[in-house]
């Protein structure tokens, strides 16, 4: 059920906070400080309405009604929260910044990051993926299995190829992002807004039209086709390349329409200082990721990360830019564990199996912040 969904996440995210970053200043969908208390009351047996669920969660006046107002919303919100923390953290498992929760990331939504632009990417796709696919599942009241019209729905009823409904998927997350938005539009606000739509295009590009045939002798007399979303991994695999080949956006008034627009530099332009003038940018594309400012290394504790010191890496694969290049060590482990071997047809689960491993642990950084002239905290 959702709620034990719910404390699989508490158990499986520590400090976890549901962010969708939906305004240009605040994490909008987070847990709010008694959400733990509410979880002690469910494990007692005390019953969570979709009204308590909603309310465990930060939200705008417009969201919340939304929470409320239909069945099936607040758990799929929910769902939604935990998968798109759980990508975000599988992308990032690997580098520096590893997609930490909690306050780290309450301060990265502050900010104009290419991290934040991440987060504001992945968080609209897991609405966009988790609504659809409670629409073909019935959970939500308001929809039902995908409604394109060039699919035979008819057919595909009668087969049992129940279609992710994307479209609705999309119009209720740009409703519900729509409704936490401050009504000034600053340069932030229009680069979230982008990175939110860049997400949920995302999900959309990467939705598959699956058909099967049907009719005797494997002839393809009636052919039903549905239309069925990607995994959230290759959601995510595919935000993780756009993170890395996003640029740094640049505000330019177009005079004729008397308005801000987002911009990026041409390619093989220098980023000079001096005014640019229109042959030197380009409009950004709706697909890509952009940010603001140029992020921290992650390499020491700070209000955006824990740091990278005692970090577990790869040998001769990223422990050198996972560990900032303080070093690392070396752990030899010796696992003991049953085996579990049979003889004579018995299981004996007395004899143990030996493993030998090797795990790497980047050292402490001491260097890096005597050569920053920071104390560590």
């Amino acid at each position: 059920s959702i709620f034990l969904q719910l404390c699989f996440l508490l158990q499986a995210v520590p400090d976890a906070h549901c962010f969708f970053g939906l305004t240009s200043r605040d994490p909008v969908l987070t847990l709010t400080p008694n959400f733990e208390d509410s979880m002690r009351d469910l494990q007692q047996g005390q019953k969570v309405t979709p009204v308590d669920l909603c309310n465990m969660m930060v939200l705008q006046r417009k969201q919340k009604q939304q929470c409320r107002k239909v069945k099936g919303v607040a758990e799929t919100l929910v769902r939604a929260s935990q998968l798109s923390a759980v990508e975000c953290q599988h992308q990032f498992q690997n580098e520096r910044w590893n997609c930490s929760l909690g306050d780290y990331r309450k301060h990265i939504l502050k900010k104009g990051f290419k991290e934040t632009s991440f987060l504001y990417a992945i968080s609209s796709a897991g609405i966009v993926h988790e609504i659809s696919r409670a629409c073909a599942k019935g959970i939500i009241d308001r929809c039902t299995c995908d409604e394109s019209k060039d699919l035979e729905n008819t057919e595909t009823w009668r087969w049992g190829g129940c279609g992710d409904n994307i479209q609705f998927g999309m119009k209720f997350t740009r409703k519900f992002l729509h409704g936490g938005k401050r009504s000034e539009k600053d340069v932030r606000a229009q680069v979230d807004e982008h990175n939110s739509e860049a997400g949920i295009k995302v999900v959309k590009n990467r939705a598959k039209t699956k058909c099967k045939c049907h009719g005797v002798s494997g002839s393809c007399t009636v052919k039903t086709c549905w239309l069925q979303l990607s995994s959230f991994a290759d959601v995510g695999s595919a935000l993780k390349s756009k993170y890395e080949k996003s640029t740094q956006v640049i505000a330019f008034t177009n005079q004729a329409a008397a308005k801000s627009q987002l911009m990026k530099l041409r390619p093989g332009y220098p980023n000079t200082k001096h005014p640019l003038t229109e042959p030197e940018i380009v409009p950004l594309k709706k697909s890509e990721l952009t940010y603001i400012e140029k992020s921290p290394n992650f390499c020491l504790n700070s209000t955006y990360s824990a740091g990278t010191s005692g970090r577990y890496c790869t040998k001769k694969d990223n422990c050198d830019s996972i560990c900032c290049g303080s070093g690392y060590n070396v752990q030899k482990l010796i696992i003991q564990r049953p085996c579990f071997c049979k003889r004579s047809g018995v299981v004996n689960s007395s004899v143990k199996l030996v493993l030998r491993r090797r795990r790497s642990i980047c050292a402490n950084n001491i260097y890096i912040i005597q050569r920053f002239k920071v104390t560590a905290q």
